[in-house]
């Protein structure tokens, strides 16, 4: 039962998709398109968050494997590819596996203040666990990252809005493998009420340059262009 959440009324929630290593990094086995630039304002959404005390709910996709036989290549249960990035983990956090239950503790959020959930399936409100904690937690607006614009977060955002709930779908912060299924997307779930939005009308403008994490030659050409430009200044 989380029956106490209903009575809490929160501000706002961020609603973390699919911040794995095999949609976010170059070695990845799905990676997105324009992957730094999205993994960029994913980090500084993600920072925001932890010094509002904004709350987060993470959805997960994990596939088991079968004897190394699996129906996808990507997020395989056991590997570091279905692993989150590492600065989208705060270190208050709880997770709950893929496993048909719809069990969570009374006080979900008041202890924790990131909730992973684990799912076998794009849409996660096929997963009972994470249909009732998204239909039952109560926030004046829900905030969209992660990945993919296409399928997972489109089904996330209309999932909410059936549901009554306010949406907003921070864009720049949404990765995709096809732009314009992405774009489609997003038409359709602002048709639906959900407002898109950009990482800096949440979390100001920055200067980050490297994403921290990913070792492609995009990235690391990235930095070394900015460390470049940095020393020709002096």
């Amino acid at each position: 039962m989380i029956r106490q959440l209903i009575r809490m009324h929160r501000r706002q929630i961020l609603i973390d998709i699919n911040t794995q290593i095999d949609f976010f990094l170059a070695e990845g086995s799905a990676c997105i398109r324009n992957h730094r630039r999205v993994l960029a304002n994913v980090r500084r959404m993600m920072a925001w968050a932890r010094r509002r005390n904004i709350p987060i709910i993470s959805t997960c996709e994990v596939y088991p494997n079968h004897n190394n036989h699996s129906e996808v290549n990507y997020c395989i249960d056991g590997t570091d590819g279905q692993r989150k990035i590492r600065y989208t983990l705060l270190s208050n956090r709880a997770n709950f596996p893929a496993d048909g239950s719809t069990d969570l503790p009374t006080d979900i959020l008041r202890r924790y203040r990131q909730i992973i959930l684990h799912k076998r399936c794009i849409d996660p409100f096929d997963e009972p666990r994470i249909e009732r904690l998204l239909s039952e937690v109560r926030a004046n607006e829900f905030l969209l990252i992660g990945a993919c614009a296409e399928d997972a977060v489109k089904a996330t955002a209309l999932g909410l809005l059936q549901r009554g709930r306010k949406v907003s779908v921070v864009v720049d912060a949404v990765g995709s493998h096809d732009k314009r299924e992405a774009k489609l997307a997003f038409r359709k779930v602002k048709a639906k009420g959900a407002r898109l939005i950009e990482t800096r009308k949440i979390a100001g403008t920055s200067h980050l340059k490297s994403v921290g994490i990913c070792n492609c030659q995009r990235c690391q050409g990235q930095i070394e262009k900015t460390l470049a430009k940095v020393k020709a200044e002096y």
